[in-house]
């Protein structure tokens, strides 16, 4: 049962809840007056997060809108913003479709991504890129994003994703520091994270890691608030009830926030 855990009504976060809750697009994003704010947003503009599917979001920070690993097609995102900033953290196809971002109108972006990614990115793209390695950053639009390392621990899954080849983000904005895992497993670097408000945290194997160890990592970092995500695998589905359970039981001022990351999935 998809629901939100200790739901936080926060000032700065309106979330595209759970399914037993009506559905809205999530798109009032607190639109700033002029042109410069929206080049330049501030800590007291509103941040909107909006799930789209699996390990695809747009963020909304004042007039900034950003799109995290946009795949499925244009369509998916008829309903949002033309995106100032795009961030992919990955090759593969649920991170990376080079005909949704080609359908897009990116005509303002800039577009976060590892070298393994621009290599694979149609050449009419290479003005807009910014190539970030594991451990780089970058500033655009206000916003201060850090490339993260995400890779495969286990002997069985270490070609899934190599270290160094792909990113996991933190963004700081609006005072809040925002990280996007990626695929990844429960690495040093993500276990060293600190002053996280917002987590966006991958569960799915056999390509990332376990319920089990995603919590664990989460309560050595400590968040303030979590949100499972990426969590559809092959062939079986994470347990998110689980991992909330885990993460609640271990530090209850670790708040779980379920989004509908499969609005099409009864899961």
């Amino acid at each position: 049962m998809k629901t939100s855990f200790k739901l936080f009504a926060g000032l700065l976060l309106i979330f595209v809840s759970c399914k037993e809750v009506k559905k809205t697009d999530g798109l009032e994003a607190g639109q700033t007056a002029s042109q410069q704010s929206a080049q330049n947003p501030t800590e007291g503009d509103k941040l909107v997060i909006t799930p789209v599917e699996h390990a695809t979001a747009v963020i909304q920070w004042g007039d900034v809108t950003m799109y995290i690993d946009p795949v499925g097609g244009s369509e998916a995102f008829a309903k949002h913003p033309k995106p100032n900033l795009i961030l992919i953290t990955d090759i593969h196809g649920d991170h990376f479709n080079a005909e949704t971002l080609e359908g897009l109108d990116t005509s303002e972006a800039k577009i976060i991504v590892p070298q393994a990614v621009a290599d694979k990115m149609p050449a009419q793209f290479a003005p807009q890129l910014d190539i970030l390695n594991n451990g780089d950053t970058k500033e655009r639009f206000n916003i201060l994003v850090e490339a993260i390392p995400m890779y495969n621990l286990r002997e069985e899954a270490k070609n899934f994703h190599v270290k160094g080849r792909g990113n996991g983000y933190v963004l700081n904005m609006g005072g809040q520091r925002l990280y996007f895992s990626g695929d990844t497993e429960d690495i040093p670097e993500m276990r060293a994270l600190e002053n996280i408000d917002k987590a966006f945290i991958c569960m799915n194997l056999p390509y990332t890691m376990t319920v089990d160890r995603a919590a664990d990592a989460v309560l050595e970092f400590k968040p303030r608030q979590v949100y499972p995500y990426h969590y559809r695998g092959r062939p079986d589905v994470s347990d998110v009830n689980q991992f909330a359970s885990l993460v609640n039981s271990g530090d209850s001022n670790i708040e779980v926030v379920q989004l509908d990351w499969y609005p099409t999935e009864p899961y």
